[in-house]
């Protein structure tokens, strides 16, 4: 029991009571070693820390294909094309297996326009051209960046036209959005505007065949779905051109449902490949057939899932606090060893104090001296 009589608060002199005896200030040695190292260990531990922190929000990406089996889902295209021939002598249908009638898809717009492009539109046409032929090259090297950053510049849409020029439209620009079903089907683009039937259409144009015609097309966007990041358009940003009236373009898709689930994005959407060809129509060389621009798509069995892989929350923070503590500790073992290395060879202000002290018998307590007054300097350092 502590008993005590005196002016000071008895907790100011609970504070000052210390049952442990402690090496006083000027006994100590502070040393430019251990600071810096201190400051190396906490820039190491600051640095890490950040690393996998990082590394944790950046997780892989995983790609995984699994059977297609939601056969009612819709099918969304988007157009928007230019052919260099007037809307008045254009047709632009879609049939598939189901043999629907075209007008439960939804219709495109026709809008008369020029085929040749001011000098903005062409430089802004020459820049999607140019970026989605270097990502469809180098998608093998810069996949994860285009999934995680996305390529919205892709997209981007031809600016309008600022002058008209003096003469006629001689083009036809088609845009809209259709909605399809999930099956195969074919949507081309022909000359003469198309009677519906019961079972299908015709076009016109066969009843005249001395109707000049020019298929020269530019494809702005062709896609299926909601543009995902990841995801590149083969066709966006095609031009063909040509003179001769009796060209046929046709195009093979491949149409690949995906399922995108990330951290910045969850969407159901489609991708697709491309395989094209283009012949002249020649009956009287046996090359037959319809002149035009058609677009034959099939629907892949396989569906892509892609989603995010993660490593659980517990072992991210067991292995971040194993990393700082085994910082520490290396540290500490170099800091002890260049600190051994410095006593053997520089005597420290410290220990010439403290021997001064010794030989003038200014130490209370003789339990501190040792018989060979050869006192180690780790033992009362901080």
């Amino acid at each position: 029991m502590i008993r005590y009589r005196g002016k000071k608060k008895v907790l100011d002199k609970v504070k000052e009571f210390d049952a442990f005896p402690k090496v006083p200030d000027e006994y100590v040695d502070s040393t430019p070693v251990g600071g810096t190292f201190s400051l190396i260990t906490l820039f190491i531990i600051m640095w890490l820390v950040y690393s996998e922190v990082s590394y944790y929000l950046d997780s892989n990406l995983v790609f995984k294909f699994v059977p297609d089996t939601d056969m009612d889902e819709k099918l969304q295209i988007n157009i928007d094309i230019t052919v260099a021939m007037p809307c008045s002598n254009l047709g632009a249908d879609i049939l598939d297996s189901t043999s629907q009638s075209v007008f439960g898809f939804g219709e495109l717009q026709e809008e008369d326009t020029w085929f040749d492009l001011t000098r903005e539109q062409q430089d802004a046409f020459d820049a999607v051209k140019y970026l989605n032929s270097y990502l469809r090259e180098e998608y093998h090297s810069i996949w994860q960046l285009l999934w995680k950053k996305g390529h919205g510049s892709v997209r981007a849409t031809i600016p309008d036209r600022k002058t008209r020029p003096n003469r006629r439209p001689d083009a036809c620009r088609l845009h809209g959005v259709l909605t399809l079903n999930k099956v195969a089907g074919n949507f081309h683009i022909t000359a003469g505007k198309s009677l519906h039937l019961p079972r299908g259409h015709i076009h016109l144009n066969m009843l005249f065949d001395d109707t000049p015609q020019n298929f020269s097309h530019r494809i702005h966007r062709l896609s299926f779905g909601s543009p995902a990041n990841g995801i590149i358009y083969p066709l966006e940003g095609d031009e063909k051109i040509t003179n001769n009236e009796n060209m046929l373009y046709q195009y093979f898709i491949e149409v690949v449902p995906t399922d995108v689930n990330t951290a910045f994005e969850s969407i159901k959407t489609f991708q697709y490949s491309v395989k094209e060809l283009e012949r002249p129509v020649s009956h009287s060389k046996g090359s037959h057939g319809i002149p035009g621009v058609f677009f034959k798509y099939d629907m892949a069995a396989l569906k892509i899932k892609v989603y995010q892989e993660r490593e659980n929350v517990l072992q991210f923070t067991l292995r971040l606090f194993s990393i700082i503590g085994g910082i520490y500790v290396v540290v500490s073992f170099i800091n002890t060893i260049v600190l051994s290395i410095r006593t053997m060879f520089i005597k420290s202000p410290s220990e010439v104090l403290i021997r001064k002290k010794i030989e003038g018998s200014e130490l209370s307590n003789p339990l501190l001296i040792t018989p060979d007054l050869n006192i180690p300097t780790d033992l009362i350092k901080k």
